[in-house]
């Protein structure tokens, strides 16, 4: 079997069309089950954000797995004909689908890099599919490792400490002026989006109180209520600017709101303590000058920009590493997966010396009836030594053949030589483990096997990739 997956997202698709894929919170148990149901295909996963939609799948065949996907995605929404979808949609398999993985995790593939939520997107998604039944031994391991990995990245690298977005940003930079924001003040002069983006990230770092002033005194009350703080008249923010430690500006006036003698005033009101002011206005609101005045310290969005940028610079620095971490991880999961490939004749072999013994001390218990219980059990312990014995330097051998490259040599050899029955296999091969007893005896063999779940799993021996 193969690990595959089919999926678009903002690199190759806009956001009208990821919108029409999006399946609603309450269709979700139905559109896993359905997905089940498509021939070929074992266990699945649907993973979509704002950002993308993915669906990862273990599979009987790559080509014919694909193909059940996409038929998958344009049965699920009527409006959409595959002539619209396939143009947009990229495919992975074996170890590419894995590293896609790791990367959406880790953040790696993200619009923001480093950005927080998809962590836990993946975490909501696994978390469905587990409840639905979709998800299987394979997936398990898969998607646990990725969610390890992305905690790996983050506590390895700095990729998620520094903001680049222009709101968050904004709070870096009052961090940098008054340290802690707990017990401080904003005020916002204007409603816009990105200011109250800011006054959010704010409060959510302590800030205790946040004034609103804008034109339209219902709206104002109306944002108020929002932060739980307190609506000020717009004839009279320029007399309250004295209690507020923050100053965001975001206004459609076309001509200067905050002029350095307002600026001024405020800093002697507030006995030369410092004040932040941010400019997000476009044209700008408040003076240039204000740069002048002591202990105000004035950003307008081309400084926002400029920090932003610094920062986008260094969580390219710390991606690099990242992406070194998300090799090594994929390299751990491809060794799990290899060790799996001989399970099937690991078992046959046990099997076929256990078969033989017992035949063996049958013939011999006929003969010798007179034995006592325990003789009986002295010679079904003698037996039992040297079949295990026997068997143990090639069940090693063939354990370590699955980490080379002629593996399916060592395999092949060991099924000839030992005329192992492999017809219990449902493809006659090591392309899957078929029964809880098979992945039981592999995880004695190697207890990092060992898994909470029982479905075939996984042939790492064909790697097909493709990718639209």
């Amino acid at each position: 079997m193969h690990i595959i997956t089919v999926g678009l997202s903002h690199k190759t698709a806009p956001v009208e069309l990821r919108e029409l894929l999006a399946v609603p919170d309450s269709r979700m148990g139905e559109a896993l089950q359905r997905l089940r149901t498509y021939p070929g295909i074992k266990e699945g996963m649907l993973l979509q954000t704002c950002n993308r939609v993915e669906v990862y799948a273990v599979v009987d065949q790559v080509e014919s797995g694909f193909s059940a996907i996409q038929e998958f995605l344009v049965d699920s929404h009527l409006s959409l004909s595959a002539e619209q979808l396939l143009p947009h949609l990229y495919w992975h398999s074996g170890e590419r689908t894995i590293s896609h993985l790791f990367r959406v995790t880790a953040s790696l593939d993200s619009m923001v890099v480093g950005e927080p939520q998809i962590l836990g997107q993946v975490k909501e998604a696994f978390r469905l599919a587990l409840t639905h039944n979709a998800s299987g031994v394979i997936l398990n391991k898969l998607v646990k490792k990725a969610i390890s990995v992305a905690k790996r990245v983050r506590s390895e690298t700095r990729i998620a400490e520094n903001a680049v977005s222009v709101s968050y940003a904004a709070v870096e930079l009052a961090k940098k002026v008054f340290g802690n924001l707990s017990a401080r003040t904003v005020m916002l002069v204007g409603a816009g989006e990105m200011a109250k983006l800011a006054a959010q990230h704010l409060v959510n770092h302590g800030v205790r109180q946040v004034l609103l002033t804008t034109r339209d005194p219902v709206r104002a009350r109306s944002v108020a209520n929002r932060f739980q703080g307190l609506p000020i008249p717009f004839e009279e923010f320029r007399s309250e600017m004295a209690k507020a430690d923050i100053v965001i500006c975001s206004t459609g006036a076309s001509h200067y709101l905050i002029t350095a003698e307002d600026v001024l005033r405020a800093v002697r009101e507030r006995k030369n303590r410092p004040i932040f002011l941010i400019d997000v206005s476009v044209p700008r609101n408040i003076d240039p000058a204000v740069r002048d005045v002591d202990n105000a310290f004035l950003f307008d969005i081309d400084d926002l920009e400029m920090h932003i940028e610094q920062n986008r610079e260094e969580r390219r620095a710390e991606s690099v590493k990242a992406e070194v971490i998300a090799h090594e991880e994929v390299e751990v999961i491809q060794k799990w997966l290899q060790s799996l490939v001989a399970t099937p004749t690991i078992v046959a072999l046990r099997k076929r010396a256990e078969d033989i013994k017992q035949a063996e001390l049958a013939k011999a218990f006929h003969r010798l009836s007179a034995l006592s219980d325990q003789d009986r059990e002295a010679v079904e312990g003698l037996a039992s030594a040297i079949v295990n014995k026997l068997i143990h330097g090639p069940l090693v051998a063939l354990k370590s053949a699955t980490q080379s490259s002629n593996g399916s040599v060592y395999i092949d050899a060991a099924r000839r030589f030992y005329d192992l029955d492999m017809s219990g296999n449902p493809q006659g091969g090591d392309s899957c483990v078929s029964t809880p007893q098979e992945i039981s005896d592999q995880a004695k063999l190697n207890p990092s096997v060992a898994q909470v779940d029982v479905r075939p799993l996984v042939d790492p021996k064909v790697s097909h990739e493709s990718q639209k």
